[in-house]
């Protein structure tokens, strides 16, 4: 299974989103500025609509190469990444996870940057005490993920990538 995969940086610094109110009323949002972060290391495939998903202190080899053999293990085969540094570090290489790399600066060829959009809908704009109870949150999120393949099939399931796996050439059993 070939799955696209990046990292969402979470943390206590808040974003302002835009939301709706009636004409002439002033609109106030509350912002952290706690410099906590907590990355999420997030592989799609919106073929099958699965995910997998997990939390990392940072976005360095060492942490990224503790989660590629627990994804080859849930049945990834290849893994589609942007060129960040740490992707193509010697330390990942040496996981035996072939590695497809994108575009630079093209994050809209990635169906993991669509499901982050969506877990920042989700999750921001709210005030969290800590930030585990932020990724508590986006947890719950990745949960109903889970439990709706059809859902993650609309968010990453985009035609060229179902079209170019369905052109793909079969092997011929000699």
């Amino acid at each position: 299974m070939v799955v696209w995969a990046d990292e969402l940086r979470v943390g206590l610094m808040g974003m302002v989103r835009r939301v709706w109110s009636g004409r002439g009323v002033k609109v106030r949002q509350r912002v952290q500025h706690e410099r906590q972060w907590a990355y999420l290391v997030l592989a799609v495939d919106g073929r099958s609509g699965r995910i997998w998903s997990t939390w990392t202190d940072d976005m360095k080899q060492d942490s990224l190469v503790r989660v590629l053999p627990a994804w080859q293990q849930g049945g990834v085969e290849a893994v589609v990444w942007d060129n960040a540094s740490s992707h193509h570090g010697a330390w990942v290489r040496a996981c035996n996870v072939p590695l497809v790399f994108q575009p630079p600066y093209a994050p809209e060829l990635n169906p993991a940057e669509r499901v982050f959009q969506e877990l920042r809908r989700a999750v921001e704009g709210v005030c969290y005490a800590t930030l585990k109870d932020k990724c508590d949150a986006i947890n719950a999120v990745l949960d109903a993920f889970d439990a709706d393949p059809d859902r993650v099939r609309r968010l990453a399931g985009w035609d060229w990538i179902t079209d170019a796996f369905a052109n793909l050439p079969t092997q011929n059993a000699a």
